[in-house]
């Protein structure tokens, strides 16, 4: 036989396997993109619960042993969750506050996942005009949980606390 009719047999004979691995890296590569944005919906779906008060909802983004650190404290499992910002966030949001949400890094590593993300809250100023009140970042540690993404640890950091009402004092 000529040699390259034996490559271009050893190559039609490899054909099947190269499009069975690529079929397996597009599969993983559209899995990543999925979880990135299921991921990016928990951090948006996080902010929304929060303005709305719905700490229902809220505490179910969080893993059965999640865990949220912020400037109230440190609470773990969703119901102590859930009671905890209900305790700290009493009533409903009659002042319409809000967060921006944004600068989403988002990196995925099989069944864990890790987020850094910036926060901002905005009040209403004394001309009703929006005020960024308070600014800081989020570092989240997520896990998949019963086929769904949930926080296992997120830290929220103020890097722009609220003013002190009386410097100097």
């Amino acid at each position: 036989m000529r040699p390259s009719f034996i490559l271009l047999l050893g190559g039609v004979l490899l054909l099947p396997i190269a499009a069975q691995q690529n079929e397996k890296g597009l599969a993983t590569r559209i899995q990543r993109l999925e979880d990135i944005e299921e991921i990016r919906a928990v951090l948006l779906d996080y902010g929304r619960y929060l303005d709305t008060r719905d700490f229902a909802a809220y505490s179910r983004l969080f893993a059965r042993d999640g865990e949220w650190v912020g400037g109230f404290g440190t609470v773990q499992g969703p119901a102590a969750i859930q009671a905890f910002m209900e305790k700290n966030i009493a009533g409903p949001n009659r002042g319409n506050t809000f967060h921006i949400l944004s600068n989403f890094r988002i990196e995925v590593h099989g069944d864990t996942a890790t987020a850094w993300s910036r926060w901002t809250f905005v009040t209403p100023g004394d001309d009703r005009k929006p005020v960024m009140a308070q600014a800081g970042r989020y570092d989240d540690t997520l896990v998949r949980e019963n086929g769904h993404w949930k926080f296992k640890r997120r830290v929220a950091s103020n890097d722009i606390p609220i003013p002190d009402p009386a410097p100097g004092k």
